[in-house]
């Protein structure tokens, strides 16, 4: 028996411990800030509610092609949205082409079918700024000539740009944006670094509580 916990403890326990670091060291560091000073929907779109200000938003960019736009849309909805809807300060921003509300009203109505989907915004913007916004973020894609980016981008709640500096499936290692027609991305990558920015704000909730509680 003794001889059965020492082989335990050499080979089994640093085993254990490997796999919670690879599985686990990500999710307790800070998302880094790839982008400073995105500028606010408001900016671009004077007539919406929304804000990226106080809130945590995914946001895409849907372009004028709802075909190559609902895969996209209804992969992002059905991998993230779902899964983050009910928590605290989240909201959905799809930024769409000024003039195509009719065009979109079915594909959100089939949206609306099976999703509450009172944390989407689905928000029409001129071309001029929809390249505006898009710009702001600093990235180094492009939207294609239908103003689609097939990325979807992480903005918290001061208007910076968040993703990785050390992706091991990019070049340079910089990820600005999550392939929203790779659902494995979503799962693996998106899920994971939202995961991130929530034990942050959980963390650091916890650490204004405390100082309120000393003083």
């Amino acid at each position: 028996m003794k001889k059965f916990w020492v082989l335990f403890s050499l080979f089994v326990l640093p085993l254990v411990f490997y796999i919670f670091l690879s599985k686990g060291i990500y999710k307790y560091s800070n998302l880094p800030i790839l982008t400073e000073n995105v500028i606010d929907l408001k900016q671009v779109a004077p007539t919406t509610t929304a804000s990226f200000s106080k809130k945590f938003s995914i946001v895409c960019f849907l372009g004028s092609d709802i075909n190559n736009a609902k895969g996209s849309l209804f992969n992002l909805n059905q991998t993230i949205y779902k899964r983050y809807y009910s928590k605290p300060f989240f909201q959905m921003v799809a930024i769409l082409p000024q003039g195509l509300e009719n065009e979109y009203s079915e594909t959100i109505k089939e949206l609306s079918a099976f999703t509450d989907i009172s944390k989407w915004h689905f928000i029409y913007v001129s071309p001029k700024n929809i390249n505006l916004l898009f710009n702001s973020f600093e990235t180094p894609y492009t939207l294609n000539e239908n103003e689609y980016s097939e990325y979807a981008y992480i903005v918290d709640m001061e208007l910076r740009l968040r993703g990785r500096k050390d992706d091991e499936d990019t070049k340079g290692g910089k990820l600005y944006g999550y392939n929203m027609k790779s659902v494995s991305t979503l799962k693996n990558k998106m899920k994971d670094d939202i995961d991130i920015i929530y034990y942050q704000l959980k963390k650091s909730a916890e650490k204004q509580a405390r100082r309120k509680r000393e003083n």
